[in-house]
């Protein structure tokens, strides 16, 4: 084999004993969760705003922003609720960049995984103890699942893993909402598909143990764009597009269809700025058709504190080192439109 093996880490039971939950947190994660899981029932008609940095590279800042949206939800409470997004890895195809806290606490340093492991639990933990937020993550690795699976209140599966068997495998044995983005290429089919296998039970191996899943009800769609074979973006946020998703969830029997819309990524071409504007979008949509009142759920949204984004090592704090966000000022005013407009 070519590769060289350093050390073992710790196992995910060893981690959450190193960071514990305390207090009333797991009482606070099985209440938002439950709210969460309401939402794609059906059985309460808020909708769900997911939104925070591209990516969670500082967690002072992190914090400090999550920290905001306290009063902010408060506003809103009767209208959106608000799980802020802590995304701990950045998926990197080509290898080269910022990579996520989870291998590089330190946005300038080198990779250090045990120190990463720690580093997301404990951003984790403050959130949900200092803000009373369960906050969402991404599922690019399955295996590092467990070392948050008692702290999220929502997982992603992004579009270059929604392919993936152990993605699906493992997203069918989660106990919260997995949200599974359209590929790049834009099929609807491997999305579905993966909703699919995400709902059923299944026998597979993880960790390497046998596990069996009871399959996850609360499965459902994530449309983030896609990419032409020239490398450019196509929104699929549109009337037709949406409607398009529901005729693909009534050719299935699935469990609560549902969609999440995320306003960023090739659905604003990476224009952080856009976002408002696609979300009044797909609003006019809903009141439009009574198909797509039913599955619309809620949005992403890419947001920090400042505007745009900047180098790794800017030194400019609360702007993002990956893609542009939305800053403060701007994600505050978004809000509380939303809420007027439904």
């Amino acid at each position: 084999m070519s590769m060289e093996f350093e050390k073992k880490l710790a196992l995910p039971m060893e981690v959450k004993e190193m960071y514990p939950m305390t207090g009333r947190m797991g009482e606070i994660i099985e209440d938002k969760r439950a709210q969460i899981q309401a939402i794609f029932e059906g059985r309460n008609d808020r909708l769900l705003l997911i939104i925070g940095p591209c990516s969670a590279d500082n967690e002072d800042s992190v914090i400090d922003y999550i920290s905001r949206l306290c009063p902010l939800q408060e506003k809103v409470e009767d209208k959106i609720l608000i799980v802020p997004r802590i995304y701990t890895n950045k998926p990197r195809t080509t290898g080269e960049g910022y990579k996520g806290m989870l291998h590089q606490p330190d946005p300038n340093g080198k990779s250090d995984l045990f120190k990463g492991i720690a580093a997301t639990r404990h951003m984790h933990l403050r959130a949900v103890s200092e803000t009373g937020f369960a906050c969402a993550d991404e599922m690019l690795y399955p295996e590092n699942y467990q070392y948050l699976d008692d702290l999220l209140g929502y997982v992603a599966v992004g579009a270059r893993s929604v392919e993936d068997q152990q993605h699906r495998l493992v997203a069918s044995g989660v106990d919260m909402p997995v949200g599974m983005k359209n590929p790049t290429s834009g099929d609807y089919t491997v999305m579905m598909n993966a909703i699919l296998a995400a709902q059923h039970p299944h026998t597979f191996i993880y960790r390497g143990w046998e596990v069996h899943s009871m399959g996850n009800a609360h499965a459902h769609a994530i449309l983030r764009g896609s990419t032409n074979k020239h490398g450019q973006p196509q929104q699929n946020y549109h009337y037709e597009d949406l409607i398009r998703l529901c005729d693909c969830y009534d050719e299935r029997e699935l469990k609560n269809p549902a969609v999440i819309i995320d306003c960023n990524h090739s659905n604003s071409g990476k224009n952080p700025f856009e976002q408002p504007r696609i979300i009044k979008d797909v609003l006019n949509s809903a009141k439009h058709s009574d198909r797509i009142t039913k599955i619309l759920k809620g949005f992403m949204v890419e947001s920090y504190i400042e505007d745009g984004c900047q180098e790794i090592g800017g030194g400019v704090y609360g702007k993002s080192i990956t893609d542009a966000c939305l800053g403060w000022e701007k994600t505050e005013e978004l809000i509380l439109n939303i809420a007027d407009y439904i």
